[in-house]
């Protein structure tokens, strides 16, 4: 086999490159000696386009599973690198600057060498092999530049490399709710914090107080700093490079609440067709740009597993070993305070903790600037957490705790130490190091399943987090919870668990004495599953699927429930075809379009009936499900006479939700289908970049049925557009011992190369929910098997 062919996972991949039609350009790679592995790795790449690595060593492993990604997505590694390193001026201008200080603000400031030494040493070895194989990738296209990403070229940048210091210091902001601690305080100054509920409803039920000595009337926007500056937002129009900046700025990672969550679920043998378990979930994450799911199989000695994970994070987060399946959805644990500062009248640069006068910690970085001079950014942090914002007109700063500073807290490790456990027992002792908020699914060949709520909550011991709280050092954290303080289920009586998202704390757990959240996802997902699973005596694989593609929407039941009796004229034919329907969001359905025109016209009403004018600005949107259980009951903010108000403001939304329907669809409602405008649409995020769009043809057209509050999950961007930005890019069922028969979907392939036959071969199947068997035998390998290349050693 040729160097050029080792180099490559497939040849048809060189057989396009010609054909992209970029402007040729000098290489801007730099060539340095490649990283090699420490034995060779053999790689069979089947038809789907997965890789079956085979090392000799879980270092060998990893690095294979480095290489392969890098291959498949490089540039998108790249940019997420480059935004949390702080680098993004160094490539593309001083446009970047206050984000590369946000970003450098949340780099881990201890003893990186203190930090490696507390992670088991093959964990370290392990992600030290991930990086080399990225840096193999790199190495390798340096000394071949027609294997790049068309990106490199058009942009004329390079790659930065992947270091184990990089993994330590690269921690974020973490799933801050800042914004939310901010609005209660302006609510509360205004008195108005009653209407909070009908925001973002508390559960379980709580209520509010306000820590002691916090004064609210001092609250406001600007105490967020840097962390807008983290998700900095810019209107942008098709640009060309000079115009790069508006428009990565304004490609900010934060999502929406609504956008983010999963469903999982467990079905132990009792309840099973085969006798057997049978483990299903799929991540719900943004859908219309990169694909945040890369499959990959590791097979070393004392390593078997095949799955799907994050590009840029080691190991596989979702999928299977020889023994056990395992998968996650989103916990919610409240992981961020925002600590008020009193600073020094006559030197801000102090601050009153703990009884005396204390000075911020202060580091001072040199950002090199693309075409502009280098900028010094000063970092000030007060014992570790990040200060996000100062005032020293006020004698005020504003310090986050994110659980994701403290020591010990190395989530780009706690994959891989998941990985290399072999069953429930030391996947426990793996989970001290998992910090992200997570319920962890798992089925075993022996017949046991498990849910276990993971992540690091913080123990606070005067406040419940709802609030900024004073930074005298009285309300600071005194540590975390333990696992064994977290929930937790093994075998059920039920014989399954579900999760996705919603409050699922049990009943008797002591959450007074061990807060970890009061918001979560909605219900609905939650409870359809719940429906389902709890009606079949014996689930099958096949049911697994229909359930992940399921569109029954539980709040349009809701609404269908709520119809007016004698609706007006407006409304009649509207109240008729919604009367008739039987609540699915299929994508050939006209009243499932219908039923997305009138939800938000009814969200609206609620919202000018429920929230006084003086709220608005902090309150602009109401929950769905307080909403809804507010019509359903018929509750006192609807006024003397709730029956007819409730009927008046439903009739009202479905009869602007018709005019809406006309408006979008076209006059013959028999014409209408929900597919139409729920369309899956999938660019470049870069694509407002004339010369990336050109290189990157978008994939685009298929039409979707489901919303945000289905289990088949096909959100929509918040505040406008039908199009599908978030859900399932990634889903798979595991029939638990009989591995091979385990079902899996990728959105839209596994290369996010347009050169590649991979780059959208999922399209089609995705959108029929049309999932095929992951192979994981070496039988069934041989059986899809494509091509096989060998990694050399050093």
């Amino acid at each position: 086999m040729t160097r050029r062919a080792l180099l490559l996972a497939s040849a048809a991949v060189l057989a396009l490159g010609a054909g992209i039609g970029l402007v040729a350009k000098a290489s801007p790679f730099r060539t340095s000696p490649a990283p090699r592995p420490r034995a060779p790795i053999a790689i069979t790449q089947d038809i789907f386009g997965i890789p079956h690595i085979r090392a000799e060593s879980l270092h060998d492993a990893y690095f294979g599973q480095g290489y392969v990604v890098a291959r498949d997505r490089l540039f998108q590694l790249d940019l997420d690198l480059r935004r949390d390193m702080g680098r993004m001026a160094e490539a593309f201008g001083p446009g970047f600057l206050a984000a590369d200080r946000a970003a450098r603000l949340f780099h881990y400031r201890g003893d990186v060498a203190a930090e490696l030494a507390s992670i088991p040493d093959d964990v370290v070895d392990c992600v030290q092999g991930y990086c080399a194989g990225i840096n193999a990738r790199i190495a390798e296209i340096a000394v071949e530049p027609a294997l790049a990403p068309p990106e490199y070229t058009i942009l004329g940048i390079t790659p930065l490399l992947w270091t184990l210091e990089d993994c330590i210091r690269r921690r974020g902001a973490g799933s801050d709710d800042a914004d939310e601690q901010i609005r209660r305080a302006m609510l509360e100054a205004r008195d108005l914090l009653e209407y909070e509920r009908w925001r973002e409803p508390l559960r379980p039920a709580w209520s509010f107080t306000v820590p002691d000595g916090l004064d609210c009337t001092q609250a406001s926007r600007d105490d967020l700093g840097a962390l807008r500056d983290l998700h900095r937002a810019s209107p942008f129009e098709p640009v060309t490079v000079a115009g790069l900046s508006d428009l990565l700025l304004r490609e900010g990672r934060r999502t929406d609440l609504a956008a983010q969550g999963s469903n999982a679920w467990t079905v132990d043998g009792t309840r099973s067709a085969t006798g057997r378990p049978i483990l299903a979930n799929d991540p719900h994450l943004a859908i219309g740009e990169f694909s945040p799911r890369h499959i990959v199989h590791m097979t070393a000695p004392g390593l078997d597993i095949i799955g799907a994970g994050y590009p840029g994070l080691p190991g596989i987060m979702q999928g299977h070993t020889e023994f056990f399946a395992f998968g996650r959805t989103n916990f919610h644990i409240d992981q961020t305070d925002l600590f008020v500062l009193d600073t020094h009248p006559d030197d801000p640069e102090r601050y009153w903790h703990n009884g005396e006068w204390t000075a911020f910690e202060v580091v001072e970085e040199t950002i090199s600037v693309n075409g502009g001079e280098p900028d010094v950014a000063t970092l000030r942090y007060a014992g570790g957490r990040p200060v996000i914002a100062r005032d020293p007109e006020r004698n005020r700063a504003i310090a986050l705790s994110t659980v994701t500073m403290l020591p010990g807290a190395n989530m780009r490790f706690a994959i891989v130490a998941l990985n290399l456990a072999s069953d429930w027992d030391s996947l426990r002792d793996a989970f001290r190091l998992h910090v992200s908020p997570t319920n962890f699914h798992y089925a075993d060949m022996d017949g046991n399943t498990a849910w276990q709520a993971i992540g690091y909550a913080p123990r606070r011991p005067r406040h419940d987090g709802l609030f900024p709280a004073p930074g005298d050092g009285s309300f600071d954290w005194t540590g975390l919870l333990d696992l064994a303080e977290m929930p937790g289920i093994s075998n059920p009586p039920a014989g399954w668990i579900a999760s996705a998202n919603d409050m699922n704390l049990p009943s008797d757990y002591p959450h007074a004495e061990r807060i970890l959240s009061f918001t979560w996802s909605d219900p609905f997902r939650h409870d359809r599953i719940k429906q389902v699973l709890g009606a079949q005596d014996r689930h099958t694989i096949a049911d697994s699927i229909a359930l992940l593609h399921d569109v029954r929407s539980l709040p349009a039941l809701a609404l269908k429930a709520m119809l007016p009796a004698l609706p007006s004229p407006e409304a009649e034919k509207a109240a008729v075809m919604l009367a008739e329907w039987d609540g699915d969001l299929d994508a050939d359905s006209p009243a499932a379009l219908l039923f997305e025109m009138v939800l938000p016209g009814l969200s609206d009403l609620f919202h000018r009936t429920a929230i006084p004018e003086q709220a608005r600005d902090l309150i602009t949107c109401v929950n769905l499900d307080a909403m809804l259980q507010a019509l359903e009951n018929l509750d006192p903010v609807l006024g003397e006479a709730p029956q007819s108000a409730r009927d008046a403001m439903v009739d009202a939304a479905l009869g602007a939700g018709w005019a809406k329907a006309i408006e979008v669809a076209g006059d013959d409602p028999t014409q209408w289908r929900w597919g139409d405008l729920h369309t899956v649409d999938i660019a470049h995020p870069l694509s407002a970049l004339t010369e990336i769009d050109r290189a990157f043809p978008p994939i685009a057209g298929g039409r979707s049925g489901g919303d945000g509050n289905t289990v088949m999950a096909r959100g929509m961007r918040a505040g406008g557009g039908y199009d599908v930005r978030h859900g399932a890019s990634f889903l798979f069922v595991a029939d638990v011992g009989d591995w091979d028969r385990t079902r899996f979907l990728l959105l839209a392939g596994q290369s996010a190369d347009p050169r590649s036959p991979h780059y959208r071969d999922f399209y089609e199947r995705w959108l029929a929910g049309d999932m095929p068997e992951l192979p994981f035998s070496p039988e069934a390998i041989e059986a899809v098997a494509a091509q096989t290349f060998t990694l050399p050693a050093g």
